[in-house]
């Protein structure tokens, strides 16, 4: 008899178990990721389970800032564990305002740091969702748009330090801010390029189109990034961005400095 209980309690424990893992409420998972970003990204009202579910995405500036701004519509997601070639957690997140196709990320934990590996993807997002992460967006308070595209790109952290590989295209639209009377700005594009081992990877920053001319090149090197660049008016636009290049950077003459690093 007493071996018969062992046997029941023993399946009992693991069936909670079991249900625990598969039907875990998604906000742990909100709970997770605001820990791991120190409250920069958060899942308020998480609806369904960890694996899968729906939230409203806050981006904040973190512990006691009071800057915070959520994505329209919320975000979705479905997770599913893989042990093909070793221990991968594959996540497909949408946005029904930003993402045309799901975007696939795959987590992979290793020994002594952990990857993020993004497919081919394409999205657009409000420039506005830049403002709740705190200085100095929340001075600058963009609005536009921000188009998001990569063939593939993996961030990883080995010993503490990031680690890039891939192409990461980052476009703005018809930027404007409240800093200056001209609206739009612009449009912008970065572009990030980055080879194996990931030591090393390029940014170019240029100019699409607009008064506020933008340039300049950097160099992500062991896990800090420098650039040099510069900002200006094209010419009419002086007295509407001189409040802004002032802010933006250095002045010398006419352009502003844009030192990093």
């Amino acid at each position: 008899m007493a071996h018969t209980r062992a046997i029941r309690w023993t399946w009992l424990i693991a069936g909670l178990a079991l249900a625990t893992v598969l039907f875990a409420p998604a906000r742990w998972l909100g709970m997770g990721l605001e820990a791991a970003s120190a409250g920069r990204v958060q899942l308020a009202n998480a609806r369904g389970t960890v694996w899968s579910g729906q939230a409203d995405l806050l981006l904040s500036g973190g512990e006691g800032s009071r800057d915070q701004t959520a994505l329209p519509q919320g975000l979705r997601w479905k997770l599913r564990p893989s042990w093909n070639s070793g221990p991968t957690l594959k996540a497909r997140l949408t946005s029904p305002c930003c993402t045309e196709a799901p975007v696939t990320v795959r987590l992979r934990p290793g020994l002594d740091g952990v990857a993020l590996q993004f497919g081919a993807f394409n999205s657009r997002w409000p420039a506005a969702l830049l403002v709740g992460l705190g200085t100095p967006w929340n001075t600058l308070r963009l609005d536009g748009q921000l188009q998001l595209q990569s063939p593939g790109f993996t961030v990883a952290w080995h010993g503490g330090r990031a680690q890039l590989d891939g192409q990461l295209i980052i476009e703005g639209h018809d930027l404007a801010t409240r800093v200056s009377t001209l609206r739009p700005l612009g449009s912008y594009r970065v572009e990030i390029q980055a080879q194996p081992p990931g030591d090393q990877a390029t940014l170019s920053l240029s100019t699409l189109r607009g008064g506020l001319q933008l340039q300049g090149n950097g160099q992500w090197v062991g896990g800090r990034l420098r650039f040099r660049g510069d900002a200006s008016a094209a010419p009419g636009n002086e007295d509407a961005l001189a409040n802004l290049l002032s802010i933006v950077g250095r002045r010398e003459g006419a352009r502003s400095l844009l030192n990093f690093g």
